[in-house]
């Protein structure tokens, strides 16, 4: 297994957690931003295999309001 593949999963899980945590009664939306935000800045890179041979993640459909 790869060095990174423990921590990846277990951010990912995380912010999982984070996501249906928010999604409570009562939910710190603070909370929410400033762990959430710090979770996903904290990702390594994905696992080998995770996307497919030469995904680009910038490559798709242009957004409302992106450039």
């Amino acid at each position: 297994m790869c060095p990174d593949c423990e921590d990846f999963a277990r951010t990912v899980l995380l912010l999982g957690q984070l996501a249906l945590y928010g999604d409570t009664a009562g939910a710190d939306f603070n909370f929410i931003e400033i762990v959430g935000t710090s979770l996903a800045a904290s990702l390594p890179e994905p696992p080998p295999g995770t996307f497919p041979p030469g995904y680009d993640p910038t490559d798709g459909p242009d957004y409302p309001g992106g450039s």
